[in-house]
C-alpha cells in the first residue's frame, strides 16, 4: 500500500515538460529591418526635396519647377506615412503575440508552482528515511529493489527539474514583459512621428493649392514656356535618331565591305568584340550603375504623363530629370566612348556617349569637357550642368537606349 500511495501522491503531469521559445518569428523580424530601411531612405529624400524647395524659394514667382519639387515631396511624404503605419501594423500583431505568450507563460508559471508545492508537501510528509528503506526493502525480490532505487533517484531529478523549469519560465516571461515594453515605446515613438509628418503634409498640400493658383494667373506664358520645351526635347529626339541611323548605316557599309553580312542584312548593327563585351557589361551592371550626378533627385519620370498643372495636357519624357545643386557636374554612368557633342537652341549642350549596342545621352549642359571620339570611364567629368535662373533649378536630362529603343534610366542607376 505504501508504494501505492507514493506513486499515486506525483502530482499528474509533473512529467510532461513544455519550453516556450523565447525568440520573436523570424517574419517579424525580417518586415521590420524592411520597414526600417525604407523609412530611412524616404526621410533621406525627403530632406532631399526640401533642400530643393529651399532653392525655389528664392524665386519670388511660383514656378512649375517649385509645383513639381513639392508634389515630389508630397508622394514622398504620404508614402513614409504609410510605411509607418505598416510598422505600427507590425508591432500591433508583435504586441498581441507577445500579451498572448505572457498569459500563457502566468499560466503555466502557475500551474508548475502547483505541482511544484504539491510534491514539496509529501516530501515533507514523507520525510522520514526509515519509510524510504522499508519501501525499498519491502521489494520483492533485488531487481525490485533496484528498480525503487532508481525510481527515487529520477524523482529527486524529477525534483530538479520542476525547480529549473520555474526558474526558466520566470526568465523567459521577465523577457517577455521587456520585450513587450520596448514593442509599446516604439509604437508611442513612432505614432507620434506619424502624427508630425501628417501635420507637414497638410500645410505642403495647402502650399501646393497657393502655388496652383499663382501659376494658373499666367497660364498663357507658362503654356508658351512649355511649347518651347518640347520643341527642345525634339531637336533632341531627332538628333539621337539621326546619330543611330548613321552609325548604323557606317558599320553596315563597314562589315558589308569585309564580307561579314550580306547586302539584305541592311538594318543590322554590328558589333566589333570589344563592343559586344561592353555591352554585355553594360547590361550586366542594370540597376548598379552610379548616377549621373554627386547628388540630386528625381523630379521628371519616364514616360507619358499629364502636366502637373493642366489636366488637358500631357508630356513625354524620353528619359528622366535629375534636380542637383547649382554648379554641379554631369558625369559618365559607364565606360564607353563619345559619340556625339551638339548644341540644342535654348537648351544647352548635349553628350552622347556610346557603351556597345547601348547609348547614354546627358542634355541641358553648358560647359562640355569631352569631344567626340574621346574614351570614357564611370563617373568621368563631361560637362556642367546648366541653371534656370528663371525658376532656380538646376537639372540634368539623362537618357538610355539601345539601339533605336528607348529604356527607363530608372532601371538601370542605382537607387537610393
Amino acid at each position: 500500500m505504501r508504494r501505492i500511495l507514493f506513486v499515486r501522491l506525483i502530482p499528474r503531469g509533473a512529467f510532461i515538460l513544455i519550453f516556450l521559445a523565447a525568440s520573436c518569428t523570424p517574419v517579424f523580424a525580417q518586415s521590420k529591418k524592411e520597414l526600417e530601411k525604407k523609412r530611412t531612405s524616404l526621410q533621406k529624400e525627403i530632406e532631399q526635396t526640401g533642400r530643393k524647395l529651399d532653392e525655389t524659394k528664392k524665386i519670388k514667382t511660383s514656378s512649375l519647377n517649385q509645383l513639381v519639387a513639392l508634389r515630389k515631396r508630397i508622394r514622398v511624404r504620404e508614402e513614409l506615412i504609410n510605411v509607418i503605419t505598416a510598422e505600427v501594423n507590425s508591432l500591433d500583431n508583435q504586441i498581441d503575440e507577445n500579451n498572448s505568450d505572457i498569459n500563457s507563460l502566468g499560466s503555466k508559471l502557475s500551474r508548475l508552482r502547483q505541482e511544484y508545492a504539491a510534491t514539496i508537501r509529501y516530501a515533507y510528509r514523507n520525510r522520514n528515511s526509515n519509510e524510504l528503506l522499508m519501501f525499498l526493502f519491502s521489494s520483492s525480490d533485488f531487481n525490485q529493489a533496484y528498480k525503487r532505487m532508481l525510481f527515487l533517484r529520477q524523482y529527486a531529478g524529477f525534483r530538479k527539474k520542476q525547480r529549473d523549469e520555474i526558474i526558466n519560465t520566470q526568465t523567459v516571461l521577465s523577457n517577455r514583459v521587456n520585450v513587450l515594453e520596448d514593442k509599446k515605446t516604439s509604437k508611442e515613438k513612432l505614432l507620434a512621428i506619424q502624427k508630425q509628418e501628417r501635420v507637414k503634409l497638410d500645410s505642403e498640400k495647402k502650399l501646393q493649392e497657393k502655388i496652383i493658383s499663382n501659376m494658373t494667373l499666367r497660364e498663357k506664358k507658362l503654356r508658351s514656356e512649355l511649347k518651347d520645351k518640347q520643341k527642345a526635347a525634339e531637336k533632341l529626339n531627332r538628333a539621337i535618331e539621326d546619330l543611330i541611323r548613321r552609325e548604323t548605316e557606317a558599320a553596315r557599309k563597314k562589315a558589308k565591305a569585309s564580307g561579314a553580312i550580306k547586302s539584305e542584312d541592311a538594318s543590322v548593327f554590328i558589333l566589333t568584340p570589344e563592343a559586344k563585351k561592353l555591352s554585355s557589361d553594360f547590361e550586366s551592371n542594370r540597376g548598379k550603375l552610379p548616377w549621373p550626378v554627386e547628388h540630386g533627385i528625381i523630379t521628371g519620370d519616364y514616360g507619358r504623363h499629364q502636366h502637373p498643372l493642366w489636366k488637358d495636357v500631357y508630356t513625354n519624357n524620353n528619359g528622366i530629370d535629375i534636380s542637383t545643386a547649382k554648379n554641379s557636374e554631369a558625369r559618365a554612368i559607364f565606360s564607353g566612348k563619345v559619340s556625339s557633342v551638339f548644341t540644342i537652341p535654348g537648351a544647352g549642350k548635349a553628350v552622347i556617349i556610346r557603351h556597345g549596342d547601348f547609348l547614354t545621352v546627358y542634355s541641358n549642359l553648358g560647359e562640355v569637357f569631352v569631344k567626340e571620339g574621346d574614351a570614357v570611364i564611370t563617373r568621368q567629368r563631361i560637362g556642367t550642368i546648366l541653371t534656370d535662373s528663371d525658376e532656380g533649378k538646376t537639372e540634368l536630362h539623362l537618357e538610355i537606349w539601345r539601339g533605336s529603343n528607348r529604356m527607363n534610366p530608372e532601371d538601370w542607376i542605382a537607387g537610393r
